[in-house]
C-alpha cells in the first residue's frame, strides 16, 4: 500500500469504529443512566432509539451528500459532529437533553458510516480493495467486543458519562490523519440531495416510534399517541410514493422487484429486531434484577462476537457453494433456540448454567446466518447496485432495531422482572423463527455473485448511484 492508502484505511477503520463502538456500548450504561437521570424504562428506550431514529432514517441521504459534496468533506462533518454531540451526551444534566443529544449524534453517525467505506472503495481496486475491506471489517468487528466491556468498566469504576467520552480521542486522531491525506475527493456536481424525502423518512420512522414508546405513559387513546402514529404512517406512505416518482430516489424501489433482495430484507428485519430486543432486555435485566455489574453484563454476549468472527468466513464460503437458503433458514432457528434456553434465567441468573448455554447456541445460529444473509441480498443484484443495496439493507436493520426497542414496554410491561424477561425472550425467539421461516419459503437457491464472507453486521457501503 502507498502512504495515502494506509492513511485512508486507518481513517476508515477509526471513523467506523467510533460509530459501531457507540452502538455496542450503550446497553450496559442504561441502568446507570436511569438511576442518575430518572425516567425508568421509557428513558432507557429513548436513549437507544433517539440515536437509531436519526441514524436509520438518514443513512441513505448521507450517501447522496457524500456523492454531491465529497467523501472527505462529509466524513469531516460527521467526525466533528459526532465529537461535539458525544461531549453533549457526556455532560447532559437531564434525561431530555441526553435524548436530544443522542438524536443529534445519530445524524453525525449517519454521515460517518457510508463515507468511511466509500473512501476505501475509491482508493483501492481489485484484490487490494477486497483485502482492505476485510481489514476494515475485522477491526470494526472489534468494536462489538470492546464496547460492552469498556462501557461496563467505565460505569462500574468511573462514570456512565465517560461511555460517551470514549469517542473524543479517536475522533481527534482521525481528524488529524484526515488533514494529512493527499486524496482527490470525487464529487458528482450534477447530483442532488432529496431533502424532502429525508424529512418524510425521519417523520415516517420517528413519529410511530414515539407513539410506541409513549403509549405506556399516555395510553393508546391519547391524542399524544394517536396523532404521531397517524402522521407517521402517512409520512412513511408519502416517503414510499416519493421514492417511486423521484428522479434520483434515495431508495430505488426497483430493487425490491428482485425476489432474494426483498425476502432477504424481510428476513433482516426480523433477525435484527430480535438482536436489538434480546440484547436490550438481557443487558438491563442482568444489572437491574440479577445484580450483575455493568462489566459482567457487558461481557455476557462477548462469546457471540468471537464466534461470529471465527465462523462467518466458513459459513459465507459454504453459502457460496450451496446457496444461502439453507443457512438463512437454519441459522435463525438455532439462534431462536438459544434464546429459549435463556428461559432458565431466574432472579439470580447464574451465568454458567442459565445464561451461557443460550448465548453459545444463539452465537452459533447468528454465525450461520449473517454472511449468507448478506450474500443473498448483495448477490441478487448487479455490481453497480451493490452500494445502494447494502445501504438499504443497513437502514432496514437499524429501523428494525429501533422499532424492537420501542415496543419493549408493550412486551415486558413497566418493570423488567423475571416474568417480563421471559416474555421478551419468547418474543425474541419468535422473531428469529419468523426470519428463518421467511427465508425457507422465499429465498431462491442462486449462486452468489461476489458475496462478502465476513462481518458481524450488514456491511454498510456507500450508495453508488
Amino acid at each position: 500500500m502507498t502512504r495515502d492508502q494506509r492513511l485512508i484505511l486507518t481513517i476508515a477503520v477509526l471513523a467506523s469504529f467510533v460509530a459501531f463502538l457507540d452502538g455496542s456500548v450503550i446497553n450496559v450504561a442504561l441502568p446507570a443512566i436511569g438511576e442518575d437521570l430518572g425516567g425508568g424504562l421509557t428513558t432507557q428506550q429513548w436513549v437507544v432509539d433517539a440515536y437509531l431514529i436519526t441514524l436509520g432514517s438518514l443513512i441513505l441521504v448521507a450517501g447522496s451528500l457524500s456523492d454531491v459534496y465529497g467523501r472527505v468533506l462529509v466524513l469531516r462533518w460527521g467526525l466533528v459532529g459526532f465529537g461535539l454531540t458525544s461531549v453533549l451526551c457526556a455532560v447532559a444534566p437531564t434525561a431530555e437533553i441526553l435524548i436530544v443529544a443522542r438524536g443529534l449524534q445519530g445524524v453525525a453517525g449517519a454521515l460517518l458510516v457510508p463515507s468511511s467505506l466509500a473512501l476505501i472503495l475509491s482508493a483501492f481496486r481489485g484484490a487490494a480493495q477486497a483485502k482492505a475491506i476485510g481489514t476494515w471489517t475485522a477491526w470494526t468487528s472489534g468494536a462489538f467486543i470492546a464496547g460492552p466491556i469498556l462501557g461496563g468498566l467505565f460505569v462500574d469504576f468511573l462514570s456512565w458519562r465517560l461511555v460517551f467520552g470514549i469517542n473524543v480521542v479517536p475522533i481527534a486522531v482521525t481528524l488529524v490523519l484526515l488533514a494529512m491525506v493527499d486524496h482527490r475527493d470525487t464529487r458528482d456536481r450534477s447530483g442532488s440531495v432529496d431533502l424532502g424525502g429525508a424529512v418524510l423518512g425521519v417523520v415516517g420512522i420517528g413519529a410511530p416510534v414515539f407513539a410506541l414508546i409513549e403509549q405506556a405513559n399516555f395510553g393508546w387513546s391519547s391524542p399524544v399517541v394517536v396523532v404521531p402514529l397517524v402522521v407517521g404512517i402517512a409520512s412513511f406512505v408519502a416517503f414510499v410514493w416519493r421514492q417511486r416518482v423521484a428522479r434520483e430516489p434515495m431508495m430505488p424501489l426497483s430493487l425490491f422487484r428482485v425476489r432474494n433482495f426483498t425476502v432477504g430484507n424481510i428476513a433482516t428485519f426480523f433477525v435484527y429486531a430480535a438482536l436489538s430486543l434480546g440484547g436490550f432486555i438481557v443487558a438491563v435485566f442482568l444489572q437491574q434484577s440479577a445484580g450483575y455489574s455493568a462489566t459482567l453484563a457487558g461481557a455476557a454476549f462477548v462469546p457471540v462476537t468471537f464466534m461470529n468472527i471465527a465462523l462467518s468466513t466458513l459459513f459465507g464460503s459454504l453459502a457460496g457453494r450451496y446457496g444461502p437458503r439453507l443457512f438463512m433458514s437454519v441459522g435463525p432457528m438455532v439462534a431462536g433456540i438459544g434464546y429459549l434456553l435463556m428461559l432458565a434465567i431466574d432472579e439470580d441468573a447464574p451465568y454458567l448454567t442459565t445464561v451461557l448455554p443460550g448465548v453459545l447456541v444463539f452465537g452459533l445460529g447468528l454465525s450461520i446466518t449473517v454472511a449468507p444473509l448478506t450474500a443473498a441480498i448483495l448477490g441478487s443484484i448487479s455490481e453497480r447496485q451493490a452500494g445502494i443495496g447494502s445501504a438499504v439493507n443497513n437502514a432496514v436493520s437499524r429501523v428494525a432495531g429501533l422499532i424492537a426497542v420501542a415496543v419493549v414496554g408493550v412486551i415486558v410491561g413497566a418493570q423488567l422482572d423475571v416474568e417480563g424477561l421471559h416474555r421478551g425472550l419468547v418474543w425474541t425467539a419468535a422473531l428469529l423463527f419468523a426470519g428463518g421461516t421467511v427465508s425457507a419459503i422465499g429465498i431462491r437457491r442462486t449462486p452468489s455473485r461476489s458475496a462478502p464472507t465476513t462481518g458481524s453486521i450488514p456491511l454498510p457501503e456507500h450508495p453508488q448511484r
